[in-house]
C-alpha cells in the first residue's frame, strides 16, 4: 500500500501545517527533510515541478506547492469544512494568513537593520491591526470565538494559524496575540490538542 511521503527541508516553515494535518488526522507518512547541501542536487533531479518544496508524493500522485498539498490533505481527511462556503471561509482564512506571513517574512530579506526596524514598525502599526483584527472579529462571530475559526470543527486554517503564531514572538518581537485575546485562547487550544500535542513534543527540534 502506498505510503504518503513529504519532503521539504529540516525547518518548520511553510510545511509545519501539513506535518501538522498528518498528526491531527492520524495517518503515518514519511517525513523527509533535506538538507541544505542535498538540494541542489535535489533540485537538479527533475523531482520537484517548480523547483522548490515542499513535495507531496502518494503513490503515483505528486503535488507541488503548500497550499496545493493542504488543501488536497485537509479534503482527504476532513479537515477543510464541511460546506461549499465553510470551505470558502476557510480559504478566506488561509489566504490572509498567507498574505500576513509574507509581508512579515519579507523583514527577514532586509539587510539594512535601520530599514528593518522601520519596516517592521510600519507592519505592527498597519498590517497586523488590519489583518489580526480582522481574523479576531471573524473569530468572535462564530460561536462567540470559543471554538475555531469556521464551524463547530477544527480546520487546516486553524492549524496554519497555528503554526504560524509559533513565529510570532520572535519575528514581531513581540507576542502580538496578547492584544487579540480570542486567537490567543484558540492558540492555546490548539496548543492542548492531544495529536498536536504528541507531535510538538516528537518534532524533531529547529529553529525555524
Amino acid at each position: 500500500m502506498a505510503k504518503y511521503q513529504l519532503s521539504y527541508f529540516n525547518i518548520k516553515g511553510i510545511a509545519e501545517p501539513i506535518r501538522m494535518l498528518f498528526a491531527v488526522a492520524g495517518v503515518e507518512y514519511e517525513d523527509i527533510r533535506i538538507q541544505p547541501e542535498q538540494w541542489p542536487s535535489e533540485k537538479a533531479s527533475g523531482k520537484y515541478p517548480f523547483g522548490s518544496m515542499p513535495i507531496l508524493v502518494y503513490g503515483d500522485i505528486k503535488i507541488a506547492q503548500s497550499f496545493a498539498i493542504t488543501r488536497y490533505l485537509a479534503n482527504e481527511f476532513g479537515l477543510n469544512g464541511k460546506t461549499n462556503l465553510e470551505k470558502a471561509n476557510v480559504d478566506m482564512i488561509a489566504d490572509a494568513l498567507k498574505d500576513i506571513g509574507e509581508k512579515i517574512g519579507k523583514l527577514f530579506q532586509e539587510q539594512d537593520e535601520t530599514k528593518k526596524a522601520e519596516k517592521l514598525a510600519e507592519i505592527k502599526r498597519t498590517d497586523v491591526p488590519t489583518y489580526f483584527g480582522a481574523l479576531e472579529g471573524i473569530l468572535k462571530d462564530n460561536k462567540g470565538g470559543d471554538g475555531y475559526f469556521v464551524g463547530d470543527d477544527l480546520t487546516w486554517a486553524d492549524l496554519l494559524f497555528f503554526s504560524q503564531s509559533e513565529y510570532y514572538p520572535m519575528m514581531l518581537n513581540e507576542d502580538v496575540l496578547i492584544s487579540y485575546p480570542k486567537m490567543k485562547a484558540l492558540r492555546d487550544r490548539i496548543n492542548e490538542h492531544p495529536r498536536i500535542k504528541e507531535w510538538l513534543e516528537k518534532r524533531p527540534k529547529t529553529e525555524y
